[in-house]
């Protein structure tokens, strides 16, 4: 009976690698605190750019909803101010895996201790850590499905990303506090690796070495930066975007030629009838404060013209370099519907009719900002219908997913 018990996952000696140690989790947990910090912060940052309306328990609104206070504004500028945000999340994200995976192992005897409970407090740990463990798991899973497109969890990713990063950042700053200064005595005895008596996490009695801590450590780290080397290339044009090899380059290239630059989804995919889109058959709609007007593409023509280089930078990671779109400015369409001094937020709606942001919202900075356009062409030549025709938008800094394509309706003042 007591061989079969040393046979367990929580006997002590079922646990034999010399590799486990306090200073070797200590030194993860030290790389994983600054970085999941950065996650986590670049993380709201997204959600208050694209804001995609969380309710009940989150708004769209800033300043509203429990999750919602810290909501605010997204600027307009500068114009790379969003595709270095989510340039960083998701290339962070992907970077640490390694890392996590190396956490997760080194502490992993734990999880089989028995008593699981021996106190109140001990027992206010154990569900802490397991939020911190399912948390943490659930967290870097979705976020790698979203960037590999592979929605096949239940719901939708945002809410999920959203709400899951609360309780697993909640879980992970209780951890730190209890930790803490347990890591702090592990880093400062870093190079002496004699003496482990005291330390829990080594094994009684381990198999003999194949490498040293500091040989795994290395090999972690040799793990991140193969990761960040094969996905950061995302984040760029040109041959680099060909290094991103784990990762999709922001979905397929649409030929060569002015229009010629990565989109997400195809007109097909979301269900676009190019039928809708002719000249004779398409109008967009605007409705503000002095009632509804409908133009189609010859009006919009006629109407003064603006450029802007702006690039598109999408939630998954990857982006554009600056593209030359021409169209009508914004504050100028909501000068047509009576907003001529105080161009307000505006609801934009689109002919799509497969998958989420068919509607997108935009501040009345956004509005207001000169080089936001109802794009007609882009690069010289009128837009594919890939890129959006007949119309769509392009706001600086805003992630590609409030740049609507097929914009069939505009309504100014919506949020009120």
């Amino acid at each position: 009976m007591r061989d079969l018990a040393s046979r367990l996952p929580s006997s002590p000696g079922f646990w034999r690698s010399p590799l486990r140690g306090r200073r070797f989790t200590a030194v993860l947990g030290l790389v994983l605190l600054v970085g999941i910090t950065v996650l986590f912060v670049t993380g709201l940052l997204s959600y208050a750019a694209y804001n995609p309306g969380l309710d009940p328990v989150n708004d769209k609104t800033p300043d509203k909803g429990i999750l919602g206070f810290y909501l605010f504004a997204w600027p307009a500028g500068p114009a790379w101010l969003y595709r270095l945000n989510q340039g960083v999340h998701v290339t962070l994200g992907l970077t640490l895996i390694p890392v996590l995976l190396a956490k997760l192992w080194s502490v992993v005897p734990r999880l089989f201790a028995l008593p699981p409970v021996r106190s109140l407090a001990h027992g206010l740990e154990r569900i802490s850590l397991l939020l911190l463990v399912g948390g943490g798991l659930f967290q870097f899973v979705t976020g790698v499905l979203n960037v590999q497109l592979d929605y096949v969890f239940p719901g939708s990713f945002y809410p999920l990303h959203f709400y899951g990063a609360w309780v697993f950042f909640a879980a992970f700053a209780v951890h730190v506090a209890l930790k803490m200064p347990i890591a702090l005595r592990a880093l400062r005895t870093l190079r002496d690796e004699r003496d482990e008596r005291d330390d829990d996490l080594a094994a009684p009695r381990p198999d003999p070495p194949t490498v040293s801590r500091r040989g795994a450590l290395w090999l972690v780290g040799g793990g991140s930066l193969l990761m960040f080397v094969t996905n950061a290339g995302r984040s760029f044009d040109g041959p680099l975007r060909q290094t991103a090899v784990l990762s999709p380059h922001g979905g397929p290239e649409p030929g060569s030629g002015p229009n010629g630059f990565q989109i997400n989804k195809t007109a097909a995919y979301v269900g676009i009838d190019p039928a809708e889109t002719r000249e004779d058959a398409w109008r967009l709609v605007v409705t503000g404060r002095t009632g509804t007007v409908r133009l189609g593409r010859a009006e919009l023509l006629d109407m003064e013209q603006y450029s802007a280089a702006l690039p598109i930078a999408c939630v998954e990671g990857w982006s554009t370099s600056d593209q030359w779109w021409r169209g009508v400015r914004l504050r100028d369409l909501a000068a047509r519907v009576g907003f001529e001094d105080d161009p307000p937020d505006v609801f934009v709606e689109s002919l799509q009719r497969h998958g989420a942001f068919r509607s997108g919202a935009l501040r009345a900075n956004q509005v207001t900002d000169a080089r936001s356009l109802l794009a007609l062409s882009v690069n010289g030549e009128t837009l594919s219908l890939d890129h959006g025709y007949p119309a769509r938008i392009i706001v600086p800094a805003a992630p590609g997913v409030l740049n609507t394509k097929w914009v069939t309706r505009m309504t100014f003042g919506h949020l009120g």
